[in-house]
This record gives structure tokens, sequence and C-alpha cells, in this order.
């Protein structure tokens, strides 16, 4: 029969398995759609069950849907990633390939994903607890939003990912690990930084995507054991669903949002920052949806 869940919100009721897979499925698209764009999934993920009367999905939950997504950059990047890979491991052994590119790109991506893999482990209470506030989240929506808008507009817009340096790299690799705060948005964080540093939008955006795979699927995985717990609202069936669904409309965002930052700038995603945020916010206040 149904089974009573611990839901808030105006529009809590008995949900029944069916209902968690559907709502599953939901929470899936939601993923797939926001993983990508520099608005925050994750914030999304806490908003959205929220304002609906789900409950908070949890850390858990969210951690594991993305590694869908992060699926979905393996098979779109698997060309570059493959070459990247095999070209660092050569120049382990072999010197000539030590100044390559791809093998400097390959350390880059280590480098820069230590920050985000350290402070994920030494934050991992905070983060799941203290950090996952709707008010936090709103005021990073906002916050970090005019920031996105700021280093887009005044971004010098004149490095190839050619011309990635290791300190580079290492600033950005800091910038994701801002991340860590549902409401900054990996992608965001991680695009400010590179604009600021003068890099191209379709080049800030190829290293976000290749920067984030491990960070998302290390802490995938980490999380995995998490999900069967008492505490958390989705057991494996219903996780796994949305991982499935977040794969398949996350990789479909990719191809979109390649195409559009070669032409067009990131007002739109800052001004839904913005917005979004500003309602998070204002529903606080009036008592709507509670932190």
């Amino acid at each position: 029969g149904p089974r009573e869940l611990d839901l808030r919100g105006p529009l809590s009721l008995s949900v029944s398995p069916m209902d968690t897979i559907v709502t599953a499925i939901l929470l899936g698209i939601l993923e797939g759609l926001t993983e990508f764009l520099p608005i925050s999934s994750s914030a999304h993920l806490r908003i959205y069950p929220e304002l609906f009367g789900w409950g908070d999905p949890g850390a858990a939950f969210t951690a594991v849907v993305q590694i869908g997504t992060e699926l979905a950059v393996l098979i779109y990047f698997r060309e570059d990633i493959w070459r990247i890979g095999s070209t660092w491991v050569r120049s382990l052994f072999q010197a000539e390939y030590r100044g390559h590119l791809d093998a400097r790109m390959g350390w880059f991506i280590i480098v820069g994903s230590l920050p985000i893999v350290v402070l994920g482990i030494a934050l991992k209470d905070v983060i799941e607890e203290d950090f996952r506030s709707l008010w936090i989240v709103g005021c990073t929506l906002i916050v970090f939003g005019v920031l996105l808008g700021l280093a887009d507009r005044f971004g010098r817009n004149e490095k190839e990912i050619r011309k990635l340096t290791l300190r580079d790299a290492v600033l950005m690799g800091v910038a994701q690990a801002c991340a860590l705060v549902p409401g900054v948005s990996r992608s965001g964080a991680t695009l400010s930084m590179g604009r600021l540093l003068g890099y191209e939008r379709a080049a800030a955006t190829r290293y976000a995507f290749l920067l984030a795979i491990p960070a998302v699927v290390g802490a995938g995985l980490f999380e995995l054991k998490e999900i069967p717990n008492g505490d958390n609202s989705y057991g494996w069936g219903p996780t796994l669903v949305a991982t499935i669904v977040s794969f398949v409309v996350g990789y479909a965002v990719i191809a979109w949002l390649l195409k559009w930052v070669t032409t067009r700038t990131y007002t739109p995603f800052v001004v839904y920052r913005v917005i979004l945020g500003g309602a998070v916010l204002a529903l606080l206040s009036a008592g709507v949806l509670t932190a």
C-alpha cells in the first residue's frame, strides 16, 4: 500500500512506490537539464522538490544522479578523453610526449580536481547539512549569477584552450570547489574564472566539462553507500531511474550548450539565476518554503 514519506510543503501527500518512480523521473529530467548549464543542478534538486512537497532528496541522491550526466560527458567527449588519457600515460614513460598539449591537459585535470576533492571530504558533514539551507541556495544563486555576468561581460575572450596553463587550471579548479555549496554551479564557477582569465567561452566550457568528470564521478561513487540509508527518501530503484534519465537528457544538453556558447553570451542564465534566487528568498520570507 502507499507509504507515508516525511514531506513538507503545500502539496504534501501520501506517496506510493509508483509516485516515487514518477518523481525520480522528473528529478532526473531536472538534473539532466541543469547540470551543464551555469544555473546549479544541486540548487534545482533542492528547490523544486521542496516547492512541490516532495522533500529534500538529499546530498547522496543528488551526487549519485549526477553520475548519469557525467556518463553523458564521457561518451560525448570520448575521443578527447581517450586522446588525453593515452597521451598522459605515454608521457609518464616517454619523454617526447611530456610537452604535448594532451599530456599537459591530463595533469591540468588531475591538479585542478584536487581542491574540490580535498574540500569535499573535509567538509562532507557541513555540505550535507548546513550548506543545503535554502537561504544559502537563494543567495548563492544571485551572487554567483552576478559574478558570472560580470566575468562574461569583461572577460577578454582571447585565449584558446591550447593556451591553458597550470596556474589557470588550478584557479579554475579552486573556482569549481565553490560548487560544493548548492546554488553556486560547478560549470558556472569554472566558466566565471575561465572568462576572467581571458579564455574564449567555448574553451572555458570544454575545460569545465572535462574538469568536472573526476569530481562528479568520485562524489557519486563515494555517496553510493548512503542511498539505502533510512534518512534518504529514495532507494536504489528510483535513484537508478533518475540516473538513467539524467544521462539521456544531459547528453542532449551538452550538444546544445556547446553550440550556444560559440555565438551567444551567458546573459539569459544570469537573469534566470537572479530571478530564481530572488523568488526562493521571497518564498522563504513568506513562509511558503522552509529552509
